[in-house]
């Protein structure tokens, strides 16, 4: 599981909640995350990014934030 960087709530990434001994690899097939079919909104956090990955509340709560006039 993962935690929220925004709010502390736990959820599934499918980026980073890899099986255990499995590390996720991108590869074409591999089940993407949820996150995939939402708009863009955050740059994606890579190894020496200090910013995590936000639950599907939050991700969402954003988007429309950025929606709003």
């Amino acid at each position: 599981m993962s935690t929220c960087e925004r709010c502390g709530a736990e959820f599934h990434c499918a980026m980073a909640d890899a099986a255990p001994g499995q590390k996720p690899s991108g590869a074409p097939g591999e089940t993407p995350c949820w996150c995939t079919f939402l708009p863009p909104a955050l740059p994606v956090p890579g190894e020496a990014a200090a910013v995590g990955c936000w639950c599907p509340d939050c991700l969402r709560a954003h988007i429309a934030a950025l929606k709003a006039p």
